[in-house]
C-alpha cells in the first residue's frame, strides 16, 4: 500500500472517522465554539448539520475526547430510525439501566431517577444522536420531554442533535414547534476554503509521520479542492487514490495533471456500464459458462479498471480494520490509563457548573 512506499505509519486520508486527523477548519472550529457554548449553558439543544462527508462525526469524536469525563457522563447515539420507545430504552442503557420489557412509563421513570443518580454523583448528562435526520417526529418529542427534567430548577439533560442538511427542514414541522424554541444554537458545516486544502493534506499526512515526501504543488491541491468541493471525505477519497497512484508510478512531487489523471479514473468508474440486470450474480453461477466463438476478450481498459476497483475495495477493507484496531486499542488505553492522562475541559465545565 501507498502508506508504506512513502514510509507513513499509517493511511492519512483513510475514510473512517478518527479524531486523531482533527483538523480545525474555520466551519469547524465554529461548530466547536458553539457545542462548548451549549456545554456553558447546560441546557436546550444544539444543532449541528453538515452534508455527507463534512466531518459530523469527527466532530463528535474530538468533542467527546477532550471533556472530563468524571464530570460529564455522555451517551452517544447513531440513530437510524429509532421508535420512540427504542430510543428510551438506549438512553436508560446509556444511564447504566436495562429497559428490556419496560413500558414507557417505567422507561420514563427509569430515566428520571438515573438522571437524578448521576447528578447526585455530581456529573451532568449529555446525550448525543448523530444521523438525527432519520429520526420520526415521535422520537424527536420523546427527546424534548427528556429535556424537561430537572433538579432544583437546573436541567438534568442537555442534548446535541447532528444531522444531514434536510434536519433543519425536518424542524420546521409545526409538531416539533416546541422542541424548535429550545434549539439555543444552530450551526451548519460548511466546506473548508481552498485556502485551507493544502494546510489540511500536511495536517493529516504529518500525524502519521510525514517527512515531507510526497509533496502536492499548488496546482494539485486547486485540483483536489476544486473535485472534492471542500468536503473532507471527499477531499480524503481523492487525495487517497492520488497517493496510490502516486505509490505506483513512483511520484514523490504530484502536479495538477497527475490529480486530474486520477480524477479522470473516477469519472470513468462512476460512468462504467452496470452488469444486466437479467445475468445472474457471480455467486450464484456454480459452473462457468462456455466461452462462445463470437465472444471478444475484455479490452485492457475494462481489466485495468476491474484492477482499480479491487484494489480500492482492499484498501477501503483495510482501512476499516485498522479503524476497529485503533478503537479497540483505544478502549484499552483509557481502561489502563490513570486519570492524569486523560484532557481537561475543567476550565469549560466550571463556567457550566
Amino acid at each position: 500500500m501507498y502508506d508504506d512506499h512513502y514510509g507513513l505509519s499509517g493511511r492519512p486520508f483513510q475514510l473512517t472517522p478518527d479524531p486523531r486527523f482533527w483538523f480545525d477548519t474555520a466551519t469547524h472550529r465554529k461548530a466547536m465554539a458553539y457545542l462548548g457554548y451549549g456545554l456553558s449553558q447546560g441546557e436546550g439543544f444544539i444543532v449541528i448539520t453538515g452534508d455527507i462527508g463534512a466531518g459530523k462525526t469527527t466532530l463528535v469524536g474530538h468533542l467527546t475526547g477532550t471533556i472530563d469525563r468524571e464530570r460529564l457522563n455522555v451517551i452517544t447515539i447513531v440513530s437510524t430510525q429509532i421508535a420512540a420507545d427504542d430510543l428510551l430504552r438506549t438512553v436508560l442503557i446509556g444511564l447504566g439501566g436495562d429497559g428490556a420489557g419496560m413500558t414507557k412509563a417505567d422507561l420514563l421513570r427509569a430515566i428520571e431517577k438515573g438522571l437524578h443518580a448521576t447528578a447526585r454523583a455530581g456529573r451532568r448528562t449529555l446525550l448525543i444522536v448523530d444521523e438525527a435526520q432519520a429520526l420520526p417526529v415521535d422520537s424527536l418529542e420523546e427527546l424534548r420531554m427528556l429535556s424537561n427534567f430537572q433538579a432544583g430548577g437546573y436541567p438534568l439533560l442537555q442534548i446535541f442533535l447532528l444531522g444531514q442538511p434536510e434536519f433543519r427542514d425536518r424542524l420546521q414541522d409545526p409538531r416539533l414547534e416546541q422542541l424548535r424554541q429550545r434549539v439555543i444554537a444552530m450551526h451548519h458545516l460548511g466546506p473548508m476554503e481552498a485556502e485551507e486544502t493544502e494546510a489540511y493534506l500536511t495536517h493529516r499526512l504529518s500525524v502519521v509521520g510525514w517527512d515531507g515526501r510526497p509533496r502536492f504543488t499548488p496546482a494539485a491541491v486547486s485540483a483536489l479542492h476544486a473535485w472534492s468541493g471542500g468536503i473532507p471525505r471527499r477531499l480524503n477519497q481523492l487525495a487517497g487514490r492520488v497517493m496510490l497512484f502516486g505509490a505506483l508510478e513512483q511520484l514523490d512531487v504530484f502536479s495538477g495533471d497527475d490529480v486530474e489523471t486520477v480524477i479522470a479514473d473516477f469519472d470513468q468508474d462512476a460512468t462504467a456500464p452496470r452488469a444486466n440486470a437479467a445475468d445472474p450474480a457471480p455467486e450464484a453461477i456454480s459452473q462457468p459458462r462456455p466461452i462462445r466463438a463470437d465472444m471478444a476478450p475484455p479490452p485492457s481498459a475494462a481489466v485495468d479498471l476491474a484492477t482499480d476497483r479491487r484494489i480500492s475495495d482492499l484498501e477501503q477493507r483495510l482501512a476499516e480494520q485498522d479503524a476497529a484496531l485503533r478503537r479497540v486499542l483505544t478502549l484499552l488505553v483509557d481502561w489502563v490509563e490513570t486519570d492524569e492522562r486523560r484532557p481537561d475541559l475543567s476550565p469549560l465545565l466550571k463556567q457550566a457548573g
